[in-house]
């Protein structure tokens, strides 16, 4: 027994005439007398008085008929809903990241998220955490992708990924036997990072050295271009080398210390938008698989 079974049972007891119904139906009358006949021989029962001049339910297909119609009925109930729990995610969605957020990683979350849902339109804005975290609080963007610390108590966060710093130099570094202290370095400007600038300083200090900073930039990927000229060495996140692959950079292993950068996601606890748990969880997914392959850095 199929849908269509049913569909054309019940138009049938509503015309009482299979002509009529077959017209409703856009079909001629013979397939439908078939699709009847069909449905009579698998319930194994009589559902229509038929003659001559008119076609009226046997006491059977009465019954029938009420359960068919209860069963059409949870079946338009279920499709409306369905639509609604699609619709319902659907719109816009700001998605806010810093610029050492993997763009491999943003196309296939942008594109797991136009498979799950066609309708929501994501709109993509690469600023600071500074600037994501005012952004949030003021209900300009409904999710970010930031570095700890996050002091505000209306935004809730969900950890990526924790890691250590990496020093990242031109090849002929270590064949110079350059010392840390000697280098000069490209970070992120203080005025537009300045919590990730003062990690990178709190890092040299525990060294035990003063950073001499040549350039500052306001991009990961400045920063690593600026470092591939032979204009400086950088201390970055690990999981950067990943991004650098198409850049003449060697990354080194740097001496253990206490010292880490923590990537989150922010949003505020306050946010009721459909589509936030499930940009939360596909990004905590993407990133567990992106970052898992990090390869081993060879030490200074």
């Amino acid at each position: 027994m199929e849908l269509r079974h049913l569909h054309y049972f019940a138009i049938l007891a509503e015309e009482l005439h299979f002509g009529k119904a077959a017209e409703r139906l856009f079909i001629s009358q013979p397939p439908l007398s078939r699709q009847i006949k069909d449905l009579e021989e698998e319930l194994a029962v009589i559902l229509f008085e038929r003659n001559n001049k008119r076609v009226n339910l046997t006491p059977a297909g009465a019954y029938f008929l009420k359960e068919t119609q209860d069963i059409l009925r949870l079946l338009d109930n279920a499709k409306i809903k369905a639509r609604q729990i699609q619709d319902a995610v659907s719109g816009t969605f700001r998605l806010g990241y810093i610029s050492s957020t993997p763009k491999a990683l943003l196309a296939r979350l942008l594109k797991m998220v136009k498979e799950r849902y066609p309708h929501l339109h994501v709109c993509l804005y690469e600023t600071s955490t500074q600037k994501q975290l005012t952004a949030l609080e003021n209900g300009k963007l409904d999710l970010g992708i930031v570095r700890t610390p996050i002091l505000s108590n209306q935004l809730c966060t969900r950890t990526l990924l924790k890691e250590s710093f990496c020093l990242a130099t031109t090849p002929d570094f270590n064949a110079n036997s350059g010392k840390l202290s000697e280098l000069a370095y490209v970070t992120y400007s203080k005025e537009y990072a300045p919590e990730y600038y003062r990690q990178f300083v709190s890092y040299c200090h525990y060294l035990g050295f003063d950073p001499h900073v040549l350039h500052e930039c306001n991009t990961m990927q400045s920063i690593l271009e600026l470092v591939a000229s032979g204009l400086g060495a950088a201390l970055v996140p690990q999981s950067v080398q990943n991004q650098a692959l198409h850049l003449q950079i060697c990354f080194s292993a740097l001496p253990a210390v206490p010292i880490y950068t923590e990537t989150v996601l922010a949003f505020d606890r306050e946010s009721r938008h459909p589509a936030l748990s499930a940009f939360t969880a596909i990004i905590t997914e993407e990133y567990k698989a992106f970052y898992q392959n990090i390869k081993h850095l060879p030490a200074l």
